[in-house]
């Protein structure tokens, strides 16, 4: 199935969103484990995707880390720009489905299942599709972000107006109308930007 903003990417997504989300979601919570984020492809990762694959100078031949890469589709659009790629998220059932999507795209892709929070890497670009959805997780990555920022890691998140987003602290890129499903959205379209984290004085673009 190809996302409508990103149809030259195919994705094993859930097809009766809402049923799926409720039903998993229960189920899952029952057990503790996340709600199944890798079976959509949502607003914030295809605005990001649709970026990234029209301008792949980007990431082109660069160290790119998708962050919270749920199915995959942020990072598949980065490989197909030319990136070296590694696709992160703690949720256990992400590898699985991330590798099913790599394939269906003939690209290649690292993954790992670590909480990379706070840590230090060597990545030239961070991609983050739809993060800031809570306060508290949105707190520590703008922490994580600027320390990466500072050591010279390029930020880029998409993301289609959540409650948490910094906007403050972000330089607009592009923005993009992403038909999406009333069943997981509050509506058929969202407006998704495209944000890179601004250096510190750095004049924001109007918003």
């Amino acid at each position: 199935m190809a996302p409508p903003h990103v149809p030259e990417i195919c994705l094993h997504l859930a097809d009766e969103a809402h049923d799926l989300w409720l039903k998993t979601e229960e189920e899952l919570a029952e057990i503790g484990l996340p709600p199944p984020f890798w079976a959509f492809a949502w607003a914030g990762g295809q605005g990001l995707a649709r970026y990234v694959l029209d301008n792949p100078h980007v990431v082109a031949g660069k160290r790119v880390l998708d962050f919270a890469t749920g199915s995959g589709l942020v990072a598949i659009a980065a490989a197909k720009s030319g990136a070296h790629v590694c696709a992160a998220d703690i949720d256990p059932f992400c590898e699985a489905a991330v590798a099913l999507n790599a394939a269906a795209n003939d690209v290649e892709l690292d993954f790992t299942a670590s909480d990379l929070i706070g840590g230090d890497g060597d990545w030239d670009v961070l991609l983050a599709g739809d993060v800031f959805y809570e306060k508290p997780f949105a707190e520590r990555l703008m922490v994580w972000f600027e320390k990466l920022r500072q050591r010279g890691t390029t930020i880029l998140v998409g993301d289609p107006g959540r409650s948490y987003l910094p906007k403050d602290r972000l330089n607009k890129l592009a923005a993009y109308e992403v038909p999406v499903t009333r069943a997981l959205e509050d509506a058929e379209v969202k407006k998704t930007t495209v944000w890179t984290l601004a250096h510190d004085g750095q004049n924001r673009v109007s918003r």
